[in-house]
């Protein structure tokens, strides 16, 4: 190994160090210097940008940099820039614009704009673009990254003041865009996430994983690896305590693999080191021998007859669910237009930038220790049950660590259940941190459906019937595979009044890659076809698409496809509010139809079901002495604003500042049961959960004329009330898919304009617009935050990404949208419809736009070149290939 002593000046204060010509900077700041800011979100590949900082005044990607070649060198880290209590004007612009979420990249994102303003206080729309090329963002769709910028370029120059910007704290608490509760300390790098805690002592692992999708395992021989330096051993399946099986459904799912492999990826073993780079040394020594055993990547496959069984004890039919509402066979014979098609979406990559990291720990000595658990868990007291009866140990604490996006990945263990294990089995603190090429390998992706779909109306316009027979590919384990078949059928008619429905939903195990949560969860597939079906069948009967799918909303005291009747549904207003927009898209679409580039117009729209059957949250509020409140609830932000959304209701409900109202949301030990962070449930179910808690509290200050908790001691009240809301209990019939609907929806209509390459089959988005009722407002910038990133997200979806097990190793071949393929936005929001069992009105808005951007899309390249996509993504190629076909015929 060849060393170098090197000289470095880091924030201001000069180092030296003997370094090892291998050695990146990325590592020298976090391992030796425990400067945390900068992040690692790419297996030091330089794509993501999240280890942006400043080398001798130039952005710089830390995990590409030697060290050996910085000698002399000055670098700035996001820490040396500022502090949560002394903010540089960037940060205060990253907070006061929105544009921190999930906070991992925003640490990247300041030093590239720190980077790019010491060059030009006045950049461009281009500029900006080029200098944050090689920055990814999941959460925000660049807008408010843009937007950032351009303020922190405003500060600089002196044309305001953060102060200016900021709203006023004896301002109004609800309709107002507070910043997020931990937007500063993620601006300024010293939010900790899973692998930012450090732990004395501390283990590192490393997993050996299949290379087989389907086999026996025949042997584990782990005799070399053992003799390695460093290591401190082995662990496999027989050395877990538990069941060995994470149970969300049915417990299929091993924390080790004992008997077999039934995807790539599965875990076989577990190495536990004194270094990273030692663990992965021996893992790659640990040999196992597999039999291998038929593979079936598609559900025809694994549906054929005489095919094995990916688990013995469940057929690879796992789940199937009919929905029949009137007599669909019937309506489709008499309909004036009819329209058939198959849809078929991709399996995708949820994409949060941060891998999976955890850390696990025992507490105290012998059998009494307790197992803490430090992970990303968007549902922290659901996981330590799984995790207490997987690994056999009952005293389980779970700390949620911040978490860096998640979009659904965290509804299931991942590194939880392996870390847990591995603590318990060596008797020792360890860390598990995956790479970025594992962490594609081991998590649940969004599943892949094939739709058969029929579509018929009247010669009036109006839907008479809606078929679809599809099918779902739940990749190797359950998960939640048959809650994914029953949401998409509880939202499967949209916003629109269908009478006769007749679809059959399967859910086929496979060898691809357990499908599980991802934003929007089985809508955004079923409304690809219902969406794109609703256009073809529009432009068969030659009605306008938005006219046709405003004469077709279902109106309050008609039923979903689920025979449930609505009280509430404002997609009408919806539809008007979008209008002029669209009108003003169709001129310049038709101004621009000349040479090979075409412009085009699509629309799609949905209905969100938010507040399933059955649904429960509970949330408790303490008066504090000095007059202010804390919150306890395990409401997990991973981005999406949750934090800002209870301390904001609490603070108006109790007419306190926001500085008065405090948060405890991160331990099992402390918190409610409050239920996932997902389904765009948190404001609806958790807040309204806060409100019951906070008129709990007012009713025993007001009967004791209390303001401080002394007040309520002294007069004999508790000091702590919990509040729950919860849903009246439901299940789909399952003869007939008839039932209860969700509580309440949350209504959009969105637009897409497109230019399409006729030569080269490329699709430039140029705009999305969305209209859509979220009821009353609490943060706009929140609200605005998650319609973008959903927006792009959808954008995505439809055109790039898809994830192909061993083909799909990082950001550049799954194809993460960049900043250079971001799009202008219109968010249209007028409408604040207030629910009538909202949060003070309020409902969820994380996954609506998620959903219908795809066919919107796609409708927008049927009309710019005339072709239509039935497969996702629309890439170049087969939008080529549809246009060669076109020509063909």
């Amino acid at each position: 190994m060849r060393m170098k002593k090197i000289s470095v000046k880091v924030n201001g204060r000069r180092y030296q160090f003997v370094v090892d010509a291998q050695r990146v900077l990325l590592d020298l700041l976090r391992e030796d210097l425990h400067l945390i800011g900068a992040k690692q979100g790419c297996d030091r590949r330089g794509q993501c940008g999240a280890c942006t900082v400043l080398v001798n005044g130039k952005a710089t990607r830390s995990c590409l940099s030697r060290v050996t070649e910085l000698d002399g060198a000055e670098v700035v880290t996001v820490e040396g820039l500022g502090t949560p209590e002394n903010p540089h004007p960037i940060q205060e612009a990253f907070v006061l614009s929105g544009a921190v979420q999930c906070g991992f990249c925003t640490p990247g994102m300041v030093m590239s704009t720190k980077g790019l303003l010491d060059r030009n206080l006045d950049p461009g729309s281009e500029e900006i673009k080029k200098a944050f090329a090689r920055n990814l963002c999941r959460c925000t769709g660049y807008a408010k990254i843009v937007d950032a910028v351009q303020l922190a370029a405003r500060f600089l120059r002196d044309e305001t003041s953060p102060d200016e910007v900021r709203p006023p704290i004896d301002g109004p608490v609800l309709g107002v865009s507070h910043p997020r509760p931990s937007a500063m300390m993620k601006a300024c790098g010293v939010a900790e996430f899973a692998a930012d805690i450090r732990v004395q002592g501390a283990a590192e692992l490393a997993v050996v994983r299949s290379t087989e999708y389907h086999a026996k395992i025949l042997s584990i021989d782990a005799s070399e690896a053992e003799r390695m330096p460093g290591v401190i051993g082995v662990m496999t399946a027989r050395d877990i305590q538990g069941t060995n099986r994470i149970q969300f459904i049915v417990d299929d799912q091993p924390v080790l693999c004992d008997e077999k492999v039934r995807c790539l990826g599965d875990p076989v073993a577990v190495v536990a080191a004194a270094t990273l780079a030692e663990a992965q040394a021996a893992a790659a020594e640990v040999k196992v021998r597999y039999e291998p055993l038929p593979v079936m990547l598609a559900p025809q496959e694994a549906l054929a007859e005489g095919a094995m069984r990916v688990h013995d004890a469940y057929p690879n039919l796992c789940y199937e669910q009919p929905q029949i509402k009137g007599d669909a066979k019937r309506a489709l014979g008499e309909a004036a237009v009819v329209v058939e098609a198959e849809f078929q979406t991709q399996i995708n990559h949820q994409a949060p930038l941060e891998p999976e990291a955890c850390v696990a720990y025992l507490e105290g000595d012998g059998e009494s220790s307790v197992l803490v658990v430090i992970g990303r868990s968007i549902m922290i007291h659901s996981h330590k049950a799984m995790l207490q009866r997987a690994l056999g140990w009952e005293a389980v604490r779970y700390e949620e660590a911040y978490s860096g996006g998640q979009f659904g990945i965290k509804i299931a263990i991942t590194s939880e259940g392996i870390a847990g294990a591995a603590a318990l089995h060596f008797r020792r603190a360890v860390r598990y941190v995956p790479s970025l090429q594992e962490s594609m390998l081991m998590t649940t992706k969004r599943h892949s459906f094939t739709m058969k779909v029929k579509l018929a109306a009247g010669a009036d316009g109006r839907l008479t019937a809606y078929a679809n027979d599809f099918t779902v590919d739940n990749g190797a384990y359950m998960i939640i595979g048959s809650t994914v078949i029953r949401r998409a059928l509880s939202m499967l008619s949209g916003a629109y009044d269908i009478p006769n429905v007749d679809v059959m939903a399967r859910l086929v195990y496979t060898n691809n890659p357990a499908g599980g949560a991802a934003r929007g969860a089985g809508p955004p597939q079923v409304n690809f076809a219902l969406e794109s079906a609703v256009d073809m069948l529009a432009e068969k009967l030659g009605i306008d698409p938005l006219e046709f799918r405003l004469k077709n909303s279902l109106l309050p005291g008609e039923s979903v496809s689920t025979g449930a009747t609505v009280e509430q549904w404002t997609f009408p207003e919806i539809c008007k509010l979008i209008q002029p927009h669209y009108e003003r898209a169709r001129k310049d679409a038709a101004a621009s139809r000349g040479g090979s580039i075409k412009r085009g117009v699509g629309l799609a729209a949905h209905s969100y079901g938010i507040g399933a059957p059955g649904d429960a949250a509970e949330v408790a509020v303490e008066l504090d002495p000095d007059g202010g409140v804390t919150i306890f609830a395990a409401a997990a932000d991973p981005g999406e604003g949750n934090d800002s959304m209870l301390t904001q209701i609490a603070a108006h409900l109790l007419e306190l500042p926001l500085e008065k109202v405090r948060l405890v949301s991160r331990d099992t030990d402390r918190t409610t049961q409050t239920g996932p962070a997902s389904g765009s449930r948190m404001t609806y179910m958790v807040g309204g959960a806060l409100v019951a808690a906070v008129e709990q509290l007012r009713q025993g200050m007001r009967e004791a004329g209390a303001a401080t908790s002394q007040d309520l001691q002294r007069k004999g009240k508790a000091t702590r009330y919990t509040g729950r809301k919860s849903v009246p209990s439901g299940a789909l019939d399952p003869r007939t898919g008839q039932g209860p609907t969700f509580d309440s929806q949350v209504h959009n209509i969105q637009m897409a304009e497109v230019e399409v390459n006729m030569e080269t089959g490329d699709v430039r988005v140029l705009k999305m617009t969305t209209a859509v009722d979220p009821g009353p407002v609490i943060n706009p910038k929140n609200l605005e935050g998650q319609l973008e990133g959903g927006m792009d997200q959808g954008v995505g979806f439809a055109l790039r990404e898809e994830y192909i097990a061993g083909k799909t190793r990082d950001w550049v071949t799954f194809k993460f949208p960049t900043i250079k393929t971001a799009f202008d936005v219109e968010v249209i929001t007028p409408l604040e419809t207030p629910r009538k069992r909202g949060a003070l009105g309020s409902t969820g808005i994380g996954e609506m736009t998620m959903v219908s951007t795809a066919p919107a899309v796609v409708n927008a390249i049927r009309d710019a070149c005339g072709v239509r996509i039935f497969k996702l993504p629309a890439t170049p190629e087969n939008i080529r290939a549809a246009l060669s076909r076109g020509r063909r015929n």
